[in-house]
């Protein structure tokens, strides 16, 4: 049954998604909306990362919290250096941040993070996992922009994953 169905929630969405797209209920769109239902997933499978093992779920509550906050802090921050950008133009610069974070999910999720924070834009990852270039808006002091990532983000992410 795992074979046919290995995501048997992805497949009844794909079915339901596909007649509500064709807003028609008929033997030929039933037909279709199944078969898209099965093979999709089954197609798709090989391709399905490996299942994430949380370490300690109650860190993610902080980190959440945490990246709420860095969120509305770096709003602020971007929001007042466009502002005096004509007086004090912004430093923007490209660092090099060494990782510790190996873990797949662990760096997906930094990713994310890094998107989600304005003021910072992940541009590259070395091909061994190893050094993460980021760009940052209006860098201040580098060594301690990396320690606050390091500490804030990698460190927690590092807790939950590895």
């Amino acid at each position: 049954m795992n074979r046919l169905f290995p995501a048997p929630l992805l497949s009844l969405s794909l079915f339901a998604l596909w007649l509500l797209l064709n807003l028609s209920v008929s033997p030929g769109n039933l037909l279709l909306g199944t078969a898209l239902g099965v093979l999709a997933p089954v197609l798709m499978a090989p391709l399905r990362p490996q299942h994430a093992h949380v370490r300690r779920p109650w860190v993610i509550a902080k980190l959440i919290g945490r990246v709420g906050l860095d969120v509305i802090v770096s709003n602020l921050q971007v929001a007042r250096g466009v502002l005096r950008a004509h007086r004090h133009p912004p430093r923007s610069a490209f660092i090099h941040i060494p990782l510790q974070l190996r873990d797949a999910h662990g760096l997906a999720a930094l990713s994310m993070i890094t998107t989600v924070v304005p003021g910072t834009v992940w541009s590259e990852l070395a091909l061994d996992r190893s050094v993460l270039l980021l760009h940052v808006f209006d860098l201040q002091d580098e060594a301690a922009f990396i320690e606050h990532f390091k500490h804030t983000y990698e460190r927690p992410l590092m807790e939950i994953f590895e």
